[in-house]
């Protein structure tokens, strides 16, 4: 069967910051920050006691959100399994963001079952999704669960890995390079790329630790990630550069399509460029870089 391995629209997720929703400070600075997708976090950084708190206070949030800077705003439900699931849904409801973040996504029917109650609630043209892949059962069931973004109507646009829940249900050791972690989520990225969707690295919990933020940021983009899920503002910048487009890949990528499009080599399938051959394929490639480098410059601009 032949598959596009892109049929979602080319979005900017170098940088996705979580910023805990009962929290009102971090709200309110979310809002001049330079990060490609906020998660609004209605989960793990909730107390029980918090949650009507928390969603009352997003509604609030929304009701006064710029939304012309291009950046995606992300709601992180709780598990349909609990009695708060269907509450965040409701109040994403009222907030309409971009995009819901399904927590500790097992199997395809966790995807499907928000997709059918946002349908069924009349979000047709609503929030898309993306699924935390965090537990051991998401991993072995990783090609369905992207499948479901293919389905008519799938909303499934992202996989985002969390490691801190992943590493507590396999004892998996929190060292340095994710040497035992690193064949895990070559298979995340692969299951990803093979259903056309995005997928974004996991935090890196030490925030004042710039060094290794930094090499953790570049081992992700060598291993094919968007983006990174962050924990704290001030890794937002090296985000950004780590999954950004530098001046040299910019300049390649127009050497390539510049060469595809010269008229001498005209229905070619591959040619001759600075003494190596070059494919369509390459050309394919490049022409996603430089529409990449064209959304970081918009972004920019409205910044």
């Amino acid at each position: 069967m032949n598959r596009t391995p892109h049929h979602h629209p080319l979005r900017l997720r170098r940088s996705v910051l979580s910023v805990p929703a009962v929290n009102a400070r971090a709200l309110a600075k979310s809002a001049v920050l330079d990060c490609d997708a906020i998660i609004f976090d209605l989960e793990d950084s909730v107390l029980p006691e918090k949650k009507a708190e928390a969603r009352a206070a997003l509604v609030s949030h929304f009701k006064t959100l710029d939304r012309s800077k291009g950046c995606e705003h992300v709601i992180r439900i709780n598990s349909l399994d609990g009695p708060d699931g269907v509450l965040d849904l409701e109040a994403v409801l009222d907030c309409m963001p971009e995009v819901v973040l399904l927590p500790k996504v097992s199997e395809p029917q966790d995807v499907l079952t928000v997709a059918d109650w946002l349908s069924e609630a009349g979000a047709d043209e609503g929030p898309r999704l993306w699924a935390m892949i965090e537990t051991a059962a998401s991993l072995l069931n990783l090609p369905a669960i992207a499948e479901t973004g293919r389905t008519h109507g799938g909303r499934l646009d992202c996989f985002v890995v969390g490691l801190n829940d992943l590493r507590k249900e396999t004892g998996i050791a929190d060292i340095a390079d994710r040497p035992f972690l690193v064949p895990l989520l070559l298979q995340v990225v692969v299951a990803a790329r093979a259903s056309g969707l995005d997928v974004i690295d996991s935090v890196f919990n030490d925030f004042s630790d710039d060094e290794n933020f930094v090499l953790e940021c570049r081992q992700g983009r060598q291993m094919g990630f968007d983006g990174k899920m962050l924990i704290h503002p001030a890794q937002i910048a090296a985000a950004n550069e780590a999954y950004g487009v530098t001046e040299a890949e910019a300049a390649e990528a127009l050497a390539v399509v510049s060469a595809f499009a010269a008229p001498d080599n005209a229905g070619k399938a591959v040619v001759a460029l600075a003494g190596r051959m070059v494919e369509k394929l390459h050309a394919d490639q490049a022409g996603r870089i430089l529409a990449k480098a064209d959304l970081i410059n918009e972004r920019k601009k409205k910044a």
